[in-house]
């Protein structure tokens, strides 16, 4: 782990080495585009990894005889890349940070095994993001009436423009799943975990950068939302779990949100595709309008869509089935174990009674 004193050190760049000081090293780069920051001739490049790119002023047209407001707008283009990969690495230093002051520590009090180990840093990584991006997420949906009026999500497609926080948003959310990848080699995740994570990272990432391109950020911000909450619930329930295996009433709470959510998605998904953009008036394939709204891509979008949440719920029934199947084994032990001891053995009555009698004959002969 980055920040962690060790008294040996490892040789010089060999993968102990790296894994250690993986968080110093990031830090160093971010303090060079920082740095870059003073001269004028690195200033240009600098500002680009650092500040959201590609800025457009619109006026709003008022009733007032004053000069029209202007307010500055946002799109998308392949700077955007330097900035994703700077705050990818804003994002490894602060993992680093989370991991070492506040999971290392509480894992020393709670002396987990190596399984429960792995899951408690992963829950706590993920519920720490998960929690600050609903709060975002929610603030930007009430600051931009998404969720008041429905319409929006479809109504002027091509949406190319956001604002600044929607764009920063999605930027600092294509940044933390990128970032996760090479968290898979800092971490030292088991190879037994590594498929799965990489299956949730990849399925991340391919979505949240897909609404990103296509200029679907609205009805990406409307999903995103409700499912980070539910994520939330469940790796917060992990966390209390391991902390006391008593504590198992979120994951009820859980489940019934969880099922809940996919049948939201579903429903907003088929009304935005099926129902909303091929109504428009703007259809057609453009890429220097940024528009997308032809049947081939609603479709690929709306099947991509449906396929993960048929993923996600099967997934769902099979860690349902297996814990099902898990309490009834333990109740079944647990009634195998009282059985026999509820039931007197007639042997150990009758020697009982002997060792008695003889006791008493004992006495009376001692009499």
């Amino acid at each position: 782990m980055g920040f962690r004193k060790k008294s040996k050190s490892p040789p010089v760049l060999s993968h102990e080495f790296v894994i250690q000081n993986h968080a110093d090293m990031v830090s160093c780069v971010a303090m060079i585009v920082l740095l870059g920051l003073m001269f004028e001739v690195t200033a240009k490049f600098a500002i680009m990894f650092i500040t959201v790119q590609y800025n457009v002023t619109q006026s709003l047209d008022t009733d007032a005889e004053d000069k029209p407001e202007s307010v500055n707008y946002y799109k998308y283009g392949p700077k955007d890349m330097a900035t994703v990969f700077f705050y990818l690495l804003i994002a490894v230093i602060l993992h680093a940070l989370i991991q070492e002051y506040i999971l290392d520590k509480i894992n020393r009090r709670l002396h987990l095994s190596k399984t429960k180990h792995s899951k408690f840093n992963e829950s706590g990584q993920l519920a720490t993001f998960y929690s600050l991006s609903f709060v975002w997420g929610c603030s930007i949906l009430t600051s931009e009436e998404f969720v008041t009026n429905p319409t929006f999500l479809w109504e002027g497609y091509p949406h190319i423009n956001m604002a600044f926080q929607v764009k920063f948003f999605y930027i600092c959310q294509i940044a933390y799943w990128f970032h996760a990848l090479p968290e898979l080699y800092f971490q030292k995740v088991r190879k037994e975990d590594i498929p799965r994570q990489l299956y949730y990272i990849c399925l991340y990432i391919f979505h949240i950068a897909g609404a990103y391109v296509l200029n679907l950020h609205r009805l990406g911000l409307v999903l995103l939302v409700p499912h980070y909450l539910v994520e939330l619930l469940f790796h917060a329930s992990r966390l209390f779990y391991f902390s006391d295996e008593n504590k198992q009433k979120g994951f009820t709470l859980w489940a019934l949100l969880f099922v809940i959510t996919r049948l939201l998605t579903l429903t907003v998904s088929v009304l935005t595709f099926g129902f909303g953009l091929s109504h428009t008036d703007n259809q057609g394939f453009s890429l220097a309008e940024g528009n997308f709204n032809v049947l081939t891509v609603r479709m690929t979008c709306l099947s991509a869509i449906c396929l993960t949440q048929a993923w996600m719920m099967w997934k769902f029934i099979n860690f349902q089935l297996k814990k099902w199947r898990e309490q009834s084994q333990i109740q079944a032990s647990k009634k195998k174990a009282v059985s026999p001891k509820s039931r007197p053995n007639k042997k150990d009555s009758r020697g009982e009674s002997c060792l008695k009698m003889h006791q008493s004959l004992l006495e009376d002969q001692a009499k």
